[in-house]
């Protein structure tokens, strides 16, 4: 295992960089002032932690995990800039590339995100954009995406190693080589984290501008159309939400995507349960319970936590959702869904009180 002999800024920051965390979660992770882990960012080689804190430092890097250190050890191999050792990919290593690529989708629909990430660190950690040519680019753009989906997934929607900012760079790739319809996609991805974050006016927005977009394929025009129904239902407007989704719902049906009309059918019960006809509400969950053709973790959470949040709004069947939702915590944490695990925890609270169920 690597070991430092003595931390500067530079390799406290290469630490917090390998761990994936923002310099406010490294601060409390290590119990220092954030002021403190600011001061190691900005001088790098330049300041000195005390001896204290070196030891702190030392424990820190002896229990990250297998693949934490290694992004330590690539960061710290290469330039001083804490670049790590990137090099021009030479035209054998583009076909492995793409094949990681392929294997890093697969290892996302099954949620594997630790293998995930180690497919795609290999690549975004050996090279700089910059230096690569138009097709390197583009396959770093593809992975940066990648890393977003992955992170997105896993709840870190905002911050230096988030959905967001890998997003953010892989469009600006993407422009620079002029592929539009990539970018039009990143701009979707967006709209989602937009969503996901509570921004709901901008993301309906978004979503709605994205609906008509030609850039977009005809299924992710109708997804676009989808989510406009989705942002829509979370601000409270559930009777126009199931209107616009309903269209979404006969796109993907003249579209031949049985999966996106699946997904559409739970967006629209949880819109018939926001607007109190559960009635609807539990003929949509069925059907959607029934005809989907992607057994992930992610898509059982959530279509459990869907069919929860609707049992628990009737009194009758209240006992049935918290059980729904005990089992789709239970995929959740083993799979490290943590979006999906705080959306639980918030239906959970709404529910607590004796009447919550039946004032919803």
């Amino acid at each position: 295992m690597i070991s430092v002999q003595q931390w500067t800024g530079r390799e406290a920051s290469a630490l917090r960089a390998a761990l994936r965390m923002s310099t406010r979660a490294f601060a409390e992770h290590l119990g220092v002032a954030l002021r403190t882990v600011a001061k190691w960012e900005k001088l790098g080689v330049d300041t000195v932690p005390r001896p204290d804190t070196q030891a702190i430092l030392d424990t820190a890097l002896a229990r990250a995990d297998t693949l934490a250190r290694g992004r330590f050890e690539a960061l710290l191999s290469g330039s001083t800039d804490g670049r790590a050792g990137r090099s021009p990919v030479r035209a054998a290593d583009y076909e492995t590339w793409t094949e990681d690529i392929d294997r890093a989708i697969v290892c996302l629909s099954r949620q594997n995100f630790s293998f995930a990430a180690n497919l795609l660190d290999r690549w975004l950690i050996r090279h700089e954009p910059r230096s690569l040519d138009d097709r390197g680019q583009y396959l770093y753009g593809r992975s940066l995406v990648l890393l977003g989906d992955l992170q997105r997934d896993q709840g870190a929607t905002r911050g230096p190693l988030s959905a967001h900012h890998s997003y953010s760079i892989a469009r600006g790739l993407f422009a620079e080589l002029y592929v539009p319809r990539r970018v039009a996609q990143i701009e979707l991805s967006l709209a989602v984290v937009d969503e996901m974050s509570g921004k709901l006016e901008a993301s309906a927005r978004q979503y709605e501008q994205l609906a008509a977009d030609e850039r977009l394929s005809g299924r992710d025009r109708a997804r676009a159309r989808l989510w406009v129904g989705t942002a829509l239902s979370k601000d409270g407007k559930n009777d126009y939400a199931v209107e616009v989704m309903r269209t979404a719902t006969h796109a993907f049906e003249d579209l031949s995507e049985p999966e996106d009309w699946s997904v559409a059918h739970q967006k629209i019960a949880l819109a018939y349960r926001g607007a109190g006809d559960l009635t609807h509400a539990l003929q949509y969950i069925d059907i959607a319970r029934s005809t989907g053709t992607v057994d992930s973790p992610m898509q059982r959470v959530r279509l459990d936590t869907a069919h929860g949040h609707i049992l628990l709004s009737d009194s009758a069947t209240r006992d049935d959702g918290f059980s729904v939702l005990d089992n789709a915590t239970q995929v959740a944490r083993e799979y490290g869904l943590s979006h999906q695990l705080r959306s639980i925890e918030s239906i959970r609270r709404s529910c607590d009180g004796p009447s919550a169920a039946l004032s919803r």
